[in-house]
């Protein structure tokens, strides 16, 4: 009798359960019967099927859960969660909002619009000039440069050309103008030097010396075309050759030595320093490059500092600073010639001694100063303890080597292009 009772108290339940959620019911049992997956608690796949529309539905799954309390409506309410999709469906039409395939939770979309272009792609309004491709344009600085830089600054290099210029010419006047103090030699011997007192004056050493001066400096000329870095070491030096002519046509303007020479042909004074004397005179030493061996040097009393030291020098100093190291035969072969040179001049009676050593002690000098500031960046800027930056030409050093960046290194290529042309490698030709 009791099991009786509680068979149709079951089935009045059940046909209750049946009115109350209806059709939605009906399909859910059919498809957890149908579908293996359904009957797993613990079931991590969703479904794409239909769900039980709005909050209304939920509710009822839930109700007959409890109104059931038995495993079949735990079932049911653990398959009402766990069939929830695990990604929201597609957006609908028109709409702004994603619709939820297993719950009522509306899923909206992000905040940034997407537009479509005339191609068909997707484009968001952030991204640089609409591009939809999937391509995004980051903006990357470009790397801090960390080797030295070493620009050629070709206008700086004709600056230190017309500064060379100038000063040249400065010299040139100074010696036009000199011409006309020197004691005349009938009158005031030459000064005693402890060399020339002792050796007769040679007049052939002089044209030596010069022949040596004219190779020794088209070959200093030769390594700086060669140098890769050409244009910042010729710009070093016409800069150091215009200090040099700077300071020279001080120096023998200010005191004039008589003439060390018995036999040097020297021209005759003009007793007047008119604008129009000294300049054809400057005219006539430009002509002939400063040289005796021409016949255009005739002008005495260019004595303090040497002037053929200063070139045989400083050629010496290019060969040696700016050519290939394991030229060593040629570094020698280059101060033996400087050295020759020297005792040419001396032997010619063309300088006094204290001409040779000053001019030998002023170009070295400047050469190592220069060359110190302009490898070591620290000392290009102004401070308290850089002594350096106190040189009267320092300001001048600073504007055209601020922009080298280290010591220049030593690279090699040939100046011309056109041989390179031919040389390069086509970018159709495949050896």
């Amino acid at each position: 009798m009791s099991s009786s009772w509680s068979k149709s108290a079951y089935m009045m339940k059940l046909q209750l359960l049946v009115i109350e959620t209806g059709y939605c019911w009906r399909k859910a049992l059919l498809r957890m019967v149908l579908d293996p997956k359904a009957t797993s608690l613990h079931s991590d796949y969703g479904s794409f099927d239909r769900p039980l529309a709005g909050a209304e539905g939920h509710e009822r799954d839930v109700e007959a859960a409890a109104v059931d309390g038995s495993s079949a409506g735990m079932a049911q309410s653990s398959d009402v969660y766990q069939r929830q999709p695990l990604l929201p469906g597609a957006p609908a039409k028109g709409k702004d909002k994603w619709t939820g395939v297993g719950s009522a939770t509306d899923y909206f979309e992000d905040d940034v619009d997407e537009k479509i272009d005339s191609l068909g792609h997707a484009r968001h309004q952030g991204m640089p000039n609409g591009v939809g491709s999937g391509i995004i344009k980051l903006d990357i600085p470009a790397p801090l440069r960390e080797e030295p830089r070493f620009p050629k600054e070709k206008w700086k290099t004709f600056l230190a050309f017309l500064f060379m210029v100038v000063n040249f010419i400065l010299t040139t006047a100074s010696l036009a103008m000199v011409h006309e103090r020197v004691p005349d030699r009938s009158t005031y011997g030459p000064i005693p030097d402890i060399i020339l007192d002792n050796v007769e004056a040679q007049d052939w050493a002089l044209n030596v010396s010069e022949v040596l001066i004219m190779i020794a400096s088209n070959s200093a000329t030769l390594f700086i075309i060669f140098h890769k870095h050409r244009f910042i070491v010729v710009r070093r030096v016409f800069l150091l050759m215009g200090l040099l002519y700077m300071m020279r046509s001080v120096t023998m303007y200010v005191t004039v030595l008589p003439i060390a020479s018995k036999s040097y042909f020297c021209s005759p004074k003009a007793n007047a320093t008119t604008p129009l004397i000294v300049t054809k005179r400057v005219l006539q030493l430009i002509s002939g490059f400063g040289l005796s061996i021409n016949g255009k040097h005739t002008y005495c009393g260019d004595y303090i500092y040497s002037g053929h030291t200063v070139v045989l020098v400083l050629s010496y100093l290019i060969v040696k600073e700016y050519s290939p190291r394991k030229f060593q035969p040629i570094h020698w072969l280059h101060g033996l010639m400087a050295f020759t040179g020297v005792v040419m001049v001396l032997l010619a009676h063309g300088h006094y001694t204290v001409d040779v050593l000053i001019a030998y002690y002023v170009t070295t000098r400047l050469w190592y100063i220069y060359h110190t500031l302009a490898n070591n960046s620290h000392l290009k800027q102004y401070g308290p303890n850089n002594f350096l930056a106190r040189l009267w030409w320092f300001p001048l050093f600073r504007y055209f080597e601020k922009n080298v960046g280290g010591t220049v290194p030593q690279h090699y290529d040939w100046p011309l292009p056109w041989p390179r042309r031919f040389l390069a490698k086509h970018p159709n030709r495949d050896s």
